[in-house]
């Protein structure tokens, strides 16, 4: 069974600085039909304004992933985490026990467009932890690429619990295909362009749960970039 989402259908908040939409409940949206997926428990999409951000806030047992789409953000943490992520780059944050992080756009003249994930973890009171990688552009060109994974992830950022994120940019007219194992889930974010997943289109930010299949396929019409979870 694949449920679409379209992207009018979240949650949506403007703060000024920050424009922000939720596929999940999340601060003041609330949709008893949209709690979580699984272990998935946020997917926000943020346009941040330049000069403008987070101030200090603290989290617990999170596994919090950050993908930036254009421009950066500036990360600063209580574990001493801090660096400036760019297009190509994937932060991972343990919350676990406790940790306060503060995230801002550092240009004074671009807007910053990212996707924050959180994920449950596979229990309480993991040790906090910062760390973030490149990944090179050409190497999610018409595959998918794993860039963050269960701790035996091969190259992939590890966070405390069995997913997997992947991502993946498609020439025109390219696809790429994906097995769920048995009792696995999936949830496809479109980011930029439109795609076919297994035959439904889908536009800039259109999502889609994926449940009790066994195939996905996706399909570029013209060029596109999403990301895919995999989820028990």
């Amino acid at each position: 069974m694949i449920t679409f989402r379209p992207n009018t259908e979240r949650g949506h908040a403007n703060h000024g600085w920050l424009d922000t939409w939720h596929s999940f409940s999340f601060d003041s949206y609330h949709d008893p039909r949209h709690l979580h997926f699984g272990p998935l428990r946020v997917l926000n999409e943020d346009f941040v304004a330049p000069g403008a951000g987070f101030p200090p806030h603290p989290h617990r047992d999170m596994e919090i992933i950050t993908i930036v789409l254009e421009g950066a953000v500036a990360h600063q943490d209580s574990t001493g985490g801090a660096g400036v992520l760019r297009p190509g780059d994937v932060q991972v944050m343990t919350a676990g026990s406790g940790v306060v992080h503060s995230e801002f756009n550092p240009s004074e003249t671009e807007p910053l467009h990212l996707l924050q994930i959180w994920i449950l973890p596979d229990a309480r009171g993991h040790t906090p932890r910062y760390v973030q990688k490149t990944f090179d552009r050409d190497a999610r060109r018409n595959v998918l690429l794993s860039v963050v994974a269960g701790q035996d992830g091969n190259g992939s950022l590890a966070i405390h619990q069995d997913a997997a994120l992947y991502v993946s940019e498609l020439d025109a007219g390219r696809s790429v295909g994906h097995r769920l194992a048995p009792g696995r889930r999936a949830y496809v974010f479109v980011t930029a362009g439109e795609l076919l997943v297994n035959g439904q289109r889908l536009g800039p930010s259109d999502a889609a749960a994926v449940e009790a299949e066994t195939e996905l396929q996706f399909e570029s019409r013209g060029p596109s970039a999403f990301v895919l979870l995999d989820l028990p």
